[in-house]
């Protein structure tokens, strides 16, 4: 029995190498060795202490405060690898140059070959450590609820102490407390987030700061206001045409303004009243434009949606004897011979203005629908033109003036095929 085992002893173990180095290139080849990296895996700073005793602190920078880890292993433990499992670690012990921390990885969940990071050391600036008070401002995002606006706004509390890198702390310009109220009916207090601006008005990011909030942090008191269209009401009794002249009307842009304020004081409100002295105008022989600033109209408690549109204008409309006012929407021209090629607008302009002078009797029974007409024969080319208008008459009536409108013609865009 002895004698079989060891038979040809060095065959039998020149077999068994063979096999082992077969079985080896067999894994290898089924198996392979291959690279994977992972992107944005965060660093994690240990042993602050070193820094933090000696009243500096640090900040990251170079945008290092996260990596890139690639990790060689076999493809079937690669598979039981996720980002999760990767830890990369800058120990503040290591700290060389002042400025680098050399970050180390680890692996769970699956055996590897090697790790490394890119970029490999961890960037910082060291710096002393400052605290400061600033005071909160309150300010809000989003849109209440058609109706509403915002009005008051308090915040609790009212300043914020930031303690962080010197050159941090310096660098803060402005605290806001931001409030969501997207959809917001009704007085609320809202928990709020805290940013920072330089004064350049770029955020500032907070990581390494530290605050006095705890865990209450910041809030927003929401005050909102209802929202009222009232119209706009003139006293024109001081208003006067001169002798052989009349007044024909009055018009008013806008008829009707947004004011806010509580809800009390807006259920009592149901015109803004201009009074006569605004409009104290006399002899009027032409059409006369007024411009007006209701804000000073307005009762206590209410106030404007948009400050900017205190501003009204009041037209005027003067007749010469035996005249009579009219006014033509721009769409209800008649534009006659347009080239094929061209298309017209009027740009700005809504309204044509005429004045037509003839008997009493037959201006009463006028109309002057489809009266009005453009011929655009002599403008074939696109531009911005001044064009006479024509109005068809009864006998007897003429206009006061030649009235022109202005028009803009422009090539036709043709729609391309799909």
């Amino acid at each position: 029995m002895e004698k079989r085992l060891t038979a040809n002893l060095g065959l039998k173990v020149l077999a068994f190498f063979t096999a082992v180095f077969m079985w080896f290139i067999v894994v290898n080849i089924d198996d392979p060795v291959i690279e994977k990296t992972y992107t944005g895996i965060p660093v994690q700073v240990v042993n602050e202490e070193v820094v933090t005793t000696t009243n500096r602190t640090y900040q990251i920078v170079d945008d290092t405060k996260e990596v890139n880890v690639t990790v060689r292993a076999q493809r079937s433990e690669m598979n039981k690898i996720k980002a999760e499992n990767i830890t990369a670690t800058a120990d503040m012990k290591e700290l060389s140059l002042g400025t680098q921390i050399p970050i180390e990885v680890s692996v769970e969940g699956g055996r590897y070959e090697s790790a490394y990071t890119t970029p490999r050391n961890l960037q910082v600036q060291i710096d002393d450590e400052a605290k400061n008070n600033f005071p909160i401002t309150p300010t809000t995002i989003g849109t209440v609820r058609e109706g509403y606006v915002v009005g008051e706004l308090n915040v609790n509390p009212e300043k914020v102490t930031l303690r962080g890198p010197k050159t941090v702390i310096n660098n803060i310009s402005r605290v806001v407390a931001e409030a969501d109220v997207s959809g917001l009916s009704e007085n609320a207090d809202i928990e709020a987030r805290l940013i920072l601006y330089d004064a350049n008005n770029n955020v500032i990011d907070q990581t390494l700061l530290a605050n006095n909030l705890g865990k209450e942090g910041v809030s927003v008191e929401v005050t909102l206001y209802q929202v009222k269209s009232v119209p706009i009401k003139l006293d024109t009794s001081m208003v006067t045409a001169a002798k052989g002249y009349k007044i024909s009307m009055f018009s008013v842009e806008p008829r009707d303004v947004s004011v806010t304020g509580d809800k009390s004081d807006l259920s009592k409100l149901r015109q803004i009243d201009v009074p006569a002295e605004a409009l104290n105008v006399s002899n009027l022989t032409q059409r006369t434009e007024k411009v007006i600033d209701i804000s000073s109209y307005l009762p206590d408690g209410v106030s404007l949606v948009d400050q900017n549109a205190s501003s009204v204008v009041v037209t005027i409309y003067v007749e010469q004897p035996g005249a009579k006012h009219y006014e033509v929407s721009t769409s209800s021209i008649t534009v006659n011979n347009l080239a094929a090629n061209l298309e017209l607008s009027y740009g700005s302009m809504v309204d044509l203005e005429l004045q037509i002078k003839g008997p009493e009797e037959t201006l009463n029974v006028f109309s002057i629908a489809k009266k009005v007409s453009i011929d655009l024969k002599n403008y074939t080319s696109p531009g911005t033109y001044t064009v006479p208008v024509s109005v068809e008459l009864p006998d007897g009536c003429s206009l006061v003036e030649d009235v022109s409108v202005e028009v803009i013609l422009e090539e036709k865009v043709e729609e391309q095929e799909e």
